[in-house]
């Protein structure tokens, strides 16, 4: 079985390096030969539209020409910012999200705008989202005025708001600060790292039971930790929530290599391996619950 990959991003063009020698993002033939070495079929391309996380901001006409370009690698989302169209809560960004499904996108995302779950434009956006029946992936951020993501409080608080406020809406969460609540933490500097050591239930699993809407993208290295730091409880999770969680990788730079992302697959290969987890619970994980939802 091939993976398929929630959460990828790509330039057609090289961008500036935001280090020396590392690029922020792969161009498409350096993504390809990532997903031929772990054995990705293809990969949802996320245009990065939000100031706060890219050198250059990205259009959704880029990505889906990457796709078009690669159709049976790439699948496009579209990206469009809160503060789109006058900076206004009333924006009419329906009309965007119907014209980027018709020209093929399948979702939302990745929305990195710094501004709160309960800000009248992320909620604006929330709600063509769901009219419009696109999932969409967000990411997460534990403070505001810096940095990147929707900002929320420990606990989520934010996130569950518009969970309820939105049950047609399928949220994709993505980040440390949304990867840390698997378990509990012993400060607030834990929500923007990589909390090591055996998970002890913490508010992420209780919102999973209660928001059927909520969907967790295991890209990066939050979600690769979330599983990677105690196996005894990546194996509960992905087998009670095997048909809302979903294989990612977020392979951003392409001189970065041997990071938790890219252990992932080889580790869930192994649970299944071992029996740890049934054949079911690792196709739907690996792909089946991405070709559903798109």
């Amino acid at each position: 079985m091939k993976f398929i990959d929630i959460h990828a991003h790509a330039n057609a063009y090289p961008q500036p390096p935001y280090s020396p020698g590392k690029r922020l993002f792969s161009t498409p033939g350096e993504l390809l030969a990532f997903y031929d070495r772990y054995g990705v079929e293809k990969g949802v391309i996320l245009p990065a539209a939000n100031v706060e996380n890219t050198i250059g901001v990205q259009s959704n006409e880029e990505a889906i020409a990457i796709a078009a370009a690669h159709p049976d690698r790439f699948i496009p989302f579209c990206d469009v910012d809160p503060r789109a169209f006058f900076n206004a809560p009333d924006a009419p960004l329906l009309d965007i999200l119907k014209w980027y499904r018709d020209k093929g996108c399948r979702g939302l995302g990745e929305i990195c705008a710094n501004l709160p779950f309960s800000d009248p434009r992320v909620q604006n956006l929330f709600a063509a989202a769901e009219a419009v029946g696109f999932p969409v992936t967000f990411h997460v951020s534990p403070v505001a005025d810096r940095g990147y993501g929707l900002v929320d409080q420990a606990g989520l608080p934010g996130l569950e708001s518009s969970l309820a406020r939105f049950p047609k809406l399928r949220f994709f969460g993505h980040s440390q600060a949304f990867w840390c609540e698997i378990g509990r933490y012993a400060d607030e500097a834990c929500r923007a790292g990589y909390p090591e050591g055996p998970v002890v239930e913490g508010r992420l699993p209780a919102l999973f039971r209660d928001y059927p809407n909520l969907y967790g993208d295991l890209s990066a290295g939050s979600g690769a930790n979330a599983l990677m730091r105690d196996r005894v409880y990546a194996i509960k999770f992905l087998t009670e929530f095997q048909d809302r969680l979903l294989f990612g990788l977020d392979i951003c730079s392409p001189e970065e290599e041997d990071v938790k992302p890219h252990r992932l697959p080889a580790f869930l290969r192994e649970l299944r391996a071992t029996g740890e987890i049934s054949d079911a619970v690792f196709r739907k994980v690996g792909r089946e619950n991405a070709e559903r939802l798109l």
